[in-house]
């Protein structure tokens, strides 16, 4: 009788973590896969950013060019050049949640 009510109480808990599971915050997402091309401050400014002449995401300027649509596709699709590909897809690392919180964080870097 104690072994089904294990199992039970152990079925319970981990489907209790699974819905407790919350997305990463957005400066997390960022830092863990954004900064290492656009920079901790969105300027572009790493090796690999120089390389692939990325925008400054805390120019006002630059900001004021892309929509948040165009951000979260990018985000979610990945960016080609002449079918070579400079971003990444996030899709299948990233919720939707997710996405449209890093579009508003990278809406911060804005000076």
């Amino acid at each position: 009788m104690k072994h089904p009510i294990t199992l039970l109480l152990s079925t319970f808990a981990f489907a209790a973590g699974a819905a407790v599971s919350v997305a990463a915050p957005a400066s997390e997402n960022w830092d863990n896969n954004c900064a290492k091309c656009h920079g901790p401050d969105g300027k572009g400014q790493t090796k690999v950013g120089k390389k692939l002449k990325l925008k400054d995401y805390s120019d006002a300027v630059v900001q004021a060019k892309m929509t948040d649509e165009e951000m979260t596709k990018a985000i979610t699709d990945g960016v080609f050049e002449k079918e070579i590909e400079k971003m990444k897809s996030f899709k299948a690392d990233l919720s939707a949640d997710e996405i449209k919180d890093l579009v508003a964080y990278v809406r911060k870097l804005k000076a």
